[in-house]
């Protein structure tokens, strides 16, 4: 049965038929405090602009739900973090777990995730934390997010392939459902990670792009040609002038496989 609970948990944050997905994180609040897009007066109208758009799923800690989560609009996809860390701790790359599985469930979410940063000098803890919910996920039948970034002494890019497919293959052994890393630079790079993970990957967006919203569309694009499977894009998302059309234009082409130039010409309002 747990098994088909995690199937029915699966299709409220990918699509069934593409099995791609548009994730919208939203837990920038522990971190790095109120930004633009995520104040309090605005978590409820973001979540709503998103889900209008055609998102999948937003992602945030449990004060998302609590307090901005669903006002109005379509339903949405909702993925409960369990664990973070400020930018002012000693160590910023050190993610401890702050919520459970247990939680999630109450509040109602469709799955959790959990960040982990590879290379990180606290990497044991961080990977014990995640076997620890991927037991937990599999008692429950619960779908689990891996957010999973090669930071660490030994890491001189963080966007390099020999680094990312390392990150993102621990997830899948771990048992993650979904994996989220950074993309590599370029489709042949990209698609040895895809094939170096046993689960679907999916791209982080990190902060706005420097190269405009054509970059952003293209690297979507790109990162599917490689075998991926959707986007988690934050800042990019929430606090863009329009987020619901921007949403619409990247569920163009990630679930209705639309070319960047044909998204361009009909979503002009973006750029």
């Amino acid at each position: 049965m747990s098994m088909i609970g995690k199937k029915v948990r699966l299709e409220r944050i990918m699509n069934r038929e593409t099995k791609r997905t548009i994730i919208i994180p939203m837990d920038h609040g522990l971190t790095v405090g109120p930004i633009k897009g995520l104040n309090p007066d605005e978590m409820a109208k973001t979540v709503n602009e998103i889900a209008w758009g055609g998102a999948n799923a937003v992602l945030g800690h449990v004060g998302l739900p609590l307090y901005g989560h669903r006002g109005y609009g379509p339903d949405i996809g909702l993925i409960i973090h369990l664990s973070g860390g400020t930018i002012l701790s000693p160590n910023p790359n050190k993610k401890v777990l702050i919520n459970t599985v247990e939680d999630a469930i109450k509040f109602g979410a469709d799955a959790v995730s959990i960040h982990v940063n590879i290379g990180d000098e606290d990497e044991a803890e961080m990977l014990a934390d995640l076997g620890t919910v991927s037991r937990t996920c599999r008692n429950w039948g619960y779908p689990l997010l891996a957010m999973m970034y090669p930071r660490g002494a030994k890491i001189d890019d963080e966007h390099g392939v020999e680094f990312v497919k390392i990150a993102a293959r621990v997830a899948s052994e771990l048992g993650a459902d979904i994996v989220k890393t950074n993309y590599t630079g370029d489709i042949d790079s990209f698609k040895e990670v895809v094939k170096g993970t046993q689960c679907p990957v999916i791209i982080a967006g990190g902060p706005k792009s420097s190269g405009g919203i054509e970059e952003l569309l293209r690297i979507t694009k790109d990162s599917l040609i490689a075998g991926g499977s959707g986007i988690a894009y934050g800042r990019n998302i929430f606090q863009h002038k329009n987020p619901r059309k921007l949403v619409e234009a990247l569920t163009k082409i990630i679930h209705e496989n639309w070319e960047v130039n044909e998204v361009l010409r009909e979503y002009k309002e973006i750029i």
